[in-house]
């Protein structure tokens, strides 16, 4: 499972340097008991930590960062207080949500890391970035987990077993001898659209990817020409409101549903997420979430409560039989390092696949 966090240690910053905004302790420590804690106070990220998984995937690119750490840390501070008070967010004093006992299991803390206004300052600090001195950025979870998610949907594309399909779920059609390298693949959120790029040295050549922040989309737009992936197609699209009117074979999610979590109308808005993602994928194709905001266990419950929403009450009463699935569980990766806390083993980030019926 994942959602174990661990204390981060604080690099040292230079002497006079403004105090580094910290997330807020209910989002730092989600995932080790479901529904998280804390006060609700909302604090500023620091340009470290920008990743919507806070501590567990702030992990800095290879290229690191030459901007004068003062003038970042002002800059990042002036811009989130900004986009905090014109979201009209809490103080640190009130509660964040008023019916926060009525939060479900998985549910996280809201977080100024579910807003656009902070992926787009975000993103236009790093485009100045990369255009100054041609840095890519952070990337989310880290190059090992980045290159361990496209190596393994490359092997669950080419060896989907037929032992992985649900016998209740004969519609779908196992797609071993299929070429798979020319499978339609959208990635969701992609960012700096690094994903895509270690998706097509694996082989994978029909890559597109959407994201809501303009700075993002030409930040990955500017890096794949640098490095030869020009056949890589970028959009600004949300999907939580999607305009793409074809569907895809593969989708990936690389921290995007914890981003859409973290928003103040998180809950809802997740259940936007998986109706768009149901419509976006075909029939018998894969959904890959990375996650570490959400268990695997949380995820699939997730995917299961989705599937009764959509079904109705009346089909997912007593004595009404199975609920009909829109996503069946196939696999989930089992190579991330494991730690254990408080008796239980467990990891930073999962990458889970789903097949949709």
């Amino acid at each position: 499972m994942a959602g174990i966090r661990l204390s981060p240690e604080e690099p040292e910053v230079p002497h006079g340097t403004p105090p580094r905004p910290q997330l807020p302790p209910a989002v730092a420590g989600a995932g080790v008991a479901a529904g998280g804690g804390g006060s609700g106070s909302l604090e500023m990220a620091s340009d470290d930590e920008r990743s919507v998984a806070a501590d567990s995937w702030s992990v800095r690119s290879d290229y690191g960062s030459t901007l004068d750490d003062d003038q970042r840390y002002a800059d990042a501070a002036d811009v989130l207080a900004a986009a905090a008070a014109a979201a009209n967010f809490p103080s640190a004093a009130s509660d964040y949500c008023s019916d926060k006992d009525d939060q479900e299991s998985g549910d996280v803390e809201g977080s100024m890391l579910g807003l656009q206004s902070y992926w787009d300052a975000s993103y236009s600090e790093d485009l100045a970035n990369f255009q100054e001195h041609g840095h890519a950025g952070e990337i989310w979870f880290g190059t090992d987990v980045m290159d361990t998610v496209a190596a393994w949907t490359k092997k669950l594309c080419a060896s989907i077993p037929q032992s992985w399909i649900s016998s209740d779920n004969d519609n779908i059609k196992c797609e071993v001898n299929e070429d798979f390298v020319n499978y339609p693949v959208l990635d969701l959120g992609t960012g700096n659209g690094l994903l895509l790029q270690a998706l097509a040295k694996q082989g994978f050549s029909d890559l597109t990817g959407t994201d809501y922040s303009e700075g993002a989309i030409e930040l990955a737009r500017n890096l794949a020409a640098r490095d030869g992936f020009t056949a890589i197609n970028f959009l600004v699209d949300d999907v939580l409101e999607t305009k793409l009117d074809r569907k895809f074979k593969i989708i990936t999610d690389k921290g995007t549903l914890d981003a859409i979590g973290l928003h103040p109308d998180g809950r809802a808005k997740r259940v936007i997420y998986w109706e768009s993602v149901s419509n976006l994928v075909e029939p018998g194709g894969l959904v890959v979430i990375t996650s570490c905001n959400h268990t695997k266990e949380e995820l699939l419950q997730e995917v299961e409560d989705f599937s009764k929403r959509i079904f109705g009450k009346e089909d997912v009463d007593e004595g009404a039989g199975d609920v009909p699935k829109i996503f069946h569980y196939i696999d989930h990766v089992q190579t991330y390092p494991t730690i254990m806390f408080g008796g239980v083993e467990g990891s930073q980030v999962c990458t889970v696949a789903f097949q949709r019926a």
